[in-house]
């Protein structure tokens, strides 16, 4: 494994990332996996050198805070030897107060967080989306309280446009307030709407990018139509668009070529991208793990990566509301 800096913050982090998100309680999600099956799982990425592991409030309703937070006590001796990173926006309840950014909400959510991940801090606190019935100045503010109370050791963002970033950072520092040290977005062979302005922004601003989806949800690393995982691939492939046929295929051939899985391949183009810090992978099994260890160590050449991006589509950006 290897290990960077988080944009320009002193906080290294594994250039792999566990998403937590497949974990929790199959009683409300029925694709989760409960601590039990889970735990092989995160123990073989823990023994491969992943120390960066990401979950949201929101995801299962907090169960996935649960499990995360038991399996990283039991499988690490120390807290200092892991980053953990949690989001908030999301509502966790009916009240018209129970989501979004408001300082309210974010003070009551990390708490909430706190006690399900059982830790007294978390190291990258994230915005999940953003709220645009919130001031962004409210929101920094309150998220530097958190950082100046030891609660949150970094703030962080996920999906949104370049301009709500801009501002948000903007904000923060004509304040003096905490500034935002990662942005975790889409991005992948398939969606790479983010190449137009996140990514430079981020690159140019040395904010650590944080790719999710980077197998577009399973459909990157299918080796065909009876692959194992077909059932992910074909919820993915409800977004494709005239054009994803030809990536897919060259990122086969590519991937036979090389005599690897086409999903180490599709991650080792992820993480080439300059701006990329780590890549948030999900794993439903120790294969998934192993393949995204691998590609940390898998160098495209020019070539490889020209024949890679080369049959890509624009498309309309999703996700962000």
């Amino acid at each position: 494994m290897r290990y960077v800096r988080l944009g320009s913050s002193g906080l290294k982090v594994s250039r792999v990332a566990l998403g937590m998100m497949s974990y929790g309680a199959p009683s409300a999600l029925s694709w989760s996996l409960d601590r039990d099956r889970a735990e092989p799982i995160v123990r073989r990425a823990v023994e491969a050198g992943v120390t960066f592991f990401d979950t949201a409030d929101m995801y299962g309703d907090g169960a996935s805070e649960e499990v995360t937070g038991r399996l990283l006590r039991a499988l690490f001796a120390r807290r200092d030897d892991y980053v953990l990173a949690t989001k908030v926006y999301y509502p966790m309840g009916p009240g018209p107060n129970d989501g979004g950014l408001s300082r309210k909400h974010i003070m009551s959510a990390v708490d909430a967080s706190l006690i399900r991940l059982g830790t007294d801090h978390i190291d990258l606190y994230q915005v999940h989306r953003w709220d645009a019935e919130t001031p962004i100045e409210e929101t920094m503010a309150a998220l530097d309280d958190l950082v100046r109370a030891g609660k949150v050791r970094y703030a962080g963002a996920s999906l949104m446009y370049a301009w709500q970033f801009a501002k948000a950072q903007h904000a923060a520092e004509r304040h003096g307030l905490t500034r935002f040290v990662s942005m975790q977005t889409r991005f992948n062979l398939l969606y790479r709407e983010e190449e137009r302005e996140m990514l430079p922004l981020c690159a140019d601003q040395r904010v650590g990018v944080l790719p999710y989806s980077p197998l577009a949800r399973g459909v990157l690393a299918a080796t065909g139509p009876r692959d194992t995982d077909r059932a992910a691939a074909e919820r993915g492939r409800s977004r494709l668009t005239d054009g994803d046929d030809a990536v897919i295929g060259v990122l086969r051939a590519i991937a036979a070529e090389r005599g690897l899985p086409p999903a180490q391949i599709a991650l080792a183009w992820t993480l080439a991208h300059p701006a990329v810090s780590a890549s948030m992978v999900g794993a439903t099994r120790t294969g998934h793990v192993d393949d995204a260890v691998a590609a940390v160590d898998v160098a495209l050449t020019l070539e490889e990566k020209s024949r890679l991006e080369e049959h890509y589509r624009p498309r309309a950006p999703y996700g962000h509301a």
